[in-house]
């Protein structure tokens, strides 16, 4: 059994440096990566099944409330086990070390390369859209390459270009929320709950729904990943995990009430790119344009976020195992600069092969197995270790984390379910992992 103590391993308080990510940074962080191509892309198959404007504003309000489950468990989580690294610190030191290098070697490997590559190659869809005839894959990787230029240039470039990215891209789409109450044209949809919305609410297209709205909201527990750089994380995480979702949760049940406010409902069924077809209704002809030159920027600032999230997996990692020693250190501005590299050079490989939406499939089974057992860990821990210090207790314990673990073993219910090659090559990439930890030499955990 792992160790639960608050220890942490020496070499991470020696090399980590000083912590300059600000609450500010941290929101923002969490906002970037939650908001990429999901809102943007799933209402046109949840208003096939779901026709009234309340079912679907009620799904993402319900997506929401889970994900702030999971922000409030991990809050607590992170206050009193504090080290980055997100399910790999928590896993190692709750259960056993090598159920968290299995959460760390899903996320060193493709877990956020894959989504990295799928969003630069929605921003090169995108933008050979506002532009036609531009190289699709070649806006991708380029958009992936500068990205990695920023973050290589210091940890406090890193956080201002994502700082101010975010902050563009949540008030372009409060933008087009306003212009779309302002200047759409009102369809004949009704907000308030009716006779037949219960029916909906319990019906297995809205469970469904909310398998992929909650794949919109993936991102809230970014900031734990940097615990070790942000200034006061006791004070300064529980308040970023909490802001990022609420934010994002009034931003999606806004978009999306706007999409239904302004589109036809018949216009919106079955389509994709359900931003385009708004932007057309709310600005004329070319508001297509407007929306896709909008979802380029929202894209631009989640490939930031992930990029910046995944190599501090693998620097944590690093240095608990001599195997993974070289990727441990820090560049003179402060950033992992080699593990940085690394998920850079996965995520080229996928764009190049075409690969990330397989990978994707596949990853996903063993993502939400290792948030799931984090989020239950906070029941596992109240009962092992009652007297660990806690700077931040969850809210309603233990409904809170229950209500996420209960929606997260559905979502994996139903994967298995519908995809069950995907989700056992998960378990093989998994099962990998395991080779190597068994085979890799471990460092001691020092008192701090």
């Amino acid at each position: 059994m792992a160790s639960t103590d608050s220890t942490k391993p020496a070499s991470a308080a020696g090399e980590t440096g000083p912590a300059t990510v600000t609450l500010a940074t941290a929101t923002a962080l969490a906002v970037a990566d939650m908001i990429g191509i999901g809102v943007f892309t799933s209402l046109g198959f949840q208003v096939r099944d779901l026709p009234t404007g309340f079912s679907v504003v009620t799904l993402w309000t319900v997506g929401g409330i889970v994900a702030l489950c999971g922000a409030l468990s991990y809050a607590e989580l992170a206050t009193a086990l504090p080290r980055s690294g997100g399910e790999y610190n928590f896993l190692s030191r709750i259960y056993h070390p090598a159920l968290g290098f299995l959460a760390g070697w899903i996320s060193a490997t493709v877990g956020f390369a894959a989504p990295v590559a799928l969003a630069a190659m929605a921003f090169g869809d995108y933008f050979a859209g506002v532009f036609p005839g531009a190289p699709k894959l070649w806006l991708a990787l380029a958009s992936v390459w500068g990205v990695t230029l920023v973050l290589l240039s210091g940890a406090k470039p890193g956080a201002l270009f994502t700082n101010v990215a975010t902050f563009l891209k949540v008030a372009l789409i409060v933008g087009l929320i306003i212009c779309g109450l302002a200047f759409g044209t009102p369809q004949p949809i009704s907000f308030a709950p009716s006779a037949s919305d219960l029916s909906y609410i319990v019906s297995a297209p809205f469970a469904i729904g909310l398998m992929y709205v909650m794949y919109s909201y993936s991102g809230w527990n970014a900031a734990t990943y940097i615990a070790d750089e942000i200034k006061d994380p006791a004070r300064t995480l529980p308040p970023a995990l909490v802001a990022g979702v609420i934010i994002v949760m009034v931003l999606y049940v806004a978009l999306n009430a706007v999409f239904l406010y302004t589109t036809p409902m018949e216009r919106l069924a079955g389509q994709l790119n359900v931003g385009l077809v708004a932007g057309e209704h709310i600005f004329g002809a070319g508001g297509g344009r407007i929306v896709g030159g909008l979802i380029c920027f929202g894209l631009i600032s989640a490939i930031t976020a992930m990029m910046w999230i995944g190599p501090r997996v693998t620097m944590v990692m690093g240095e608990d195992l001599s195997a993974l020693s070289f990727f441990a250190k820090k560049s003179a501005g402060g950033v992992p600069a080699r593990a940085l590299v690394l998920q850079l050079g996965v995520a080229t490989f996928l764009l190049l092969t075409q690969s990330f939406e397989r990978v994707l499939e596949f990853v996903q089974f063993g993502l939400l197995s290792c948030s799931l057992l984090a989020v239950i860990g906070v029941i596992v821990l109240r009962i092992r270790q009652p007297h660990l210090p806690r700077p931040f207790r969850v809210w309603a314990y233990p409904l809170t984390p229950l209500i996420f673990g209960v929606v997260t073993l559905f979502i994996l219910v139903y994967l298995v379910r519908e995809k069950p090659v995907q989700s056992l090559a998960g378990l093989a990439l998994m099962a990998t992992g395991l080779v190597v930890f068994a085979l890799s030499p471990k460092r001691p955990i020092k008192n701090r």
